[in-house]
Parts: structure tokens; sequence; C-alpha cells
């Protein structure tokens, strides 16, 4: 493992296998905040601003338009896995290869290398997205610098296989309580059972119809699905309280409030009493009709997809900038002892956002 200065001359591959080597799980990012904060610093044609562990630097050269390149420098805990390896397939192995220091490389990669793109552009480098929203980065400069991510169109360097992923769709988890009355078993018609109760919960979510709604041309597939129920106080118990854990994942063309009203909608007759929103997250539009993201997409190839998860384009989108996600990480890899990233993705992302900045 290393700390020293970054080497922006070595290609996109090679600069991920020494980010990888530059430890930077969530909360201990500062090191590598330094060392992408005096890489870019060195660079004349940009102009960098720091708040906490987040870096921002940008072009200023009066373009028609701006777009943004942005990517988290943080890792989940390393697992036995760094430093990174190269196998004789050309696949690079190590903690954050995958998830997303491959796409932090490409993003220094072009920084360095296109000093005078087509578009302004502005690189974003935050801290702390692999735990607690409260945390992540990108929030933080959204709140203290919001000026400093202006722009007409965002690409988030999060894995996706080197494709075009538009936008995200929202996720909204509520807690569904059902009430009842508590007594002996053997004597159940005393008392009113709360998960009983429930029943009406789960026979609504069974017969759910969701939609899927068509969005810049992507097809989002929305979901409404319990994903934890809990109840019961003892064996010989019947139950006074159960609460049904709900996860509403929702297309872009819906805002939060709409979300919300819509999920009230769903169990207004279910016999619930009370309604809690445990955790909110908004939806964020593909954007691919703007004139920056159809040249973005003719430069990289292949056809958009939509994002079904959440990912900080939602930051992007709440600051009214479309964005996509674009990486060269396979996600299905991330987080995992054996992730890993082919090195010709990784190439191939730098050339191609390299063509999209760069052809008249």
């Amino acid at each position: 493992m290393t700390e020293t200065p970054l080497d922006l001359t070595l290609d996109a591959a090679r600069l991920t296998a020494q980010l990888v080597d530059f430890p930077s799980e969530s909360g201990t990012e500062k090191p590598l905040a330094d060392a992408i904060e005096g890489a870019l610093r060195a660079l004349p044609h940009l102009t960098v601003d720091r708040h906490g562990n987040n870096v921002v630097a940008r072009t200023r050269l009066g373009r028609a338009e701006r777009v943004i390149l942005a990517g988290h420098i943080d890792t989940v805990p390393i697992a036995d896995n760094v430093p990174s390896r190269l196998d004789e397939d050309g696949v690079l192995w190590g903690c954050g290869t995958c998830d997303m220091k491959s796409g932090v490389a490409v993003q220094l990669r072009i920084a360095a290398t296109v000093p005078e793109p087509n578009r302004d552009v502005t690189f974003v480098f935050y801290d702390n997205e692999e735990v607690a929203a409260h945390l992540n980065g990108l929030g933080h400069v959204a709140e203290a610098h919001p000026d400093w991510l202006k722009g007409d169109f965002a690409v988030l360097l999060e894995p996706s296989d080197g494709q075009v992923e538009g936008g995200c769709q929202g996720t909204l988890r509520v807690l569904l309580k059902t009430r009842g009355e508590r007594a002996h078993s053997a004597r159940g018609w005393m008392g009113s059972n709360a998960i009983h109760t429930a029943a009406p919960v789960l026979a609504r979510l069974a017969s759910y119809e969701p939609r899927h709604p068509v969005i810049d041309g992507l097809e989002y597939r929305e979901g409404l699905n319990a994903v934890g129920i809990s109840g019961g106080v003892a064996g010989n118990v019947i139950p006074d309280e159960c609460v049904v854990t709900v996860n509403f994942r929702y297309a872009p063309d819906r805002t939060e409030d709409e979300a919300l009203a819509h999920v009230h909608e769903v169990f207004a007759d279910c016999g619930v009493e009370e309604f809690v929103v445990d955790d909110h997250s908004g939806a964020a539009m593909p954007g691919l009709s703007h004139p920056a993201a159809a040249a973005f997409i003719a430069a990289v190839g292949g056809t958009p997809q939509p994002k079904y998860g959440w990912t900080d384009v939602a930051r992007f989108s709440a600051l009214g900038v479309p964005a996509v996600n674009y990486g060269p990480g396979n996600p299905h890899l991330a987080h995992r002892r054996d992730e890993r990233v082919e090195t010709a993705k990784i190439l191939a992302g730098e050339e191609r956002l390299r063509s999209w900045l760069t052809t008249s």
C-alpha cells in the first residue's frame, strides 16, 4: 500500500491500481483527498476548491455548456483485497476496483489530459458515499456550495459495466403499524390480534400492480413490496402490535410528495393505525433529451438503460441538473471480497469520455 503522490501520467487502468493501493474506507478519505487535491492543483487549466474531504475542480473557458463528472473516493471496508492485483487476463482485483476507483481514475485522467474541452467541465470527488446519507460529501457540497455544482448535465461514474444508465428511481420506506389488545392465547377471544389485523396490508401488497412508465425512452419498473414484518410478545400472548415494513421503488416522473401520497392512498382502508416514514430519497430524471446527453450517448455508444436502484444522480436532479450513471465497473461485483474490474473497460471508458469532450 502507498500514499505517494498520484501519477496522472499513468493510463486510467494503472491509475486505478494506484488508487486502490491508497486505502480510503469511508471516514478515512483525508489522505486520498489530499493527494487528489495536490494532483489537480498542479494542473494550471483548473480552478480547485475543497470543502472537508471533497475536492471540486473546474475549467473556466466560457463554453456554452458545463458538464459535471462526479465520483466518490471512499470504499467499503477492506476485506484482505488490498493491495491490488492484475492477473494475466487483464483483470484488476482489489477493494474499490469496481466501486468506484476505476471511475475516479477516469475522471482524473480526463482532468489531466483534456485541458481545452469542448464544454466546460466540473470534476467532483466526494467522500462518505458508502455510509449514511447525512454523511455524504456530495450532499455537504450541495448544501454549502451549490454554485460549485452548477451545470447543464452530469455523469456519475458509478459502476454500470460501461453502459449509460439514465437517472434513478426513488426509494421510500414506511412502517405500517396495526394495533390490537393483548390477551392470554388460551383465551384469545378476550384480546385482538394485531398480526391478524395486518392481513389487509399483505393482501393489498400481493394484489398491487406496479406501473412501468416510459421516460426519455427508458422503461422504469416500479415496485411496492413488504421487506419486513415484526410482531409478537411471547408464545402464549396475543400480540397488540404488528409492524409491516414496506419499500416503494418509484419512477422519476413522481415527486417525493406524489410518491408518499400514493403509498398513503394504497393503504388508506387497510386498518393501519400509524404510518411512519422511515427513509426517503427522491428519484432523478434521466434528461436524455438534453443536447449534452445526446452527444454523450453518441460518444460512448450502446443503448441507454434505466437505473432501477438509487444513486447520487438524484442529488444533481434536485439541483436541476439532469444526470446519468456511466462507469467501467460491473455493479454486481461491488462490495465483494473478490471485487474486480476489466482493465479494457477502464481504458474504453477513458477514451469514450475523451472523445465526447474533444469532438467538435
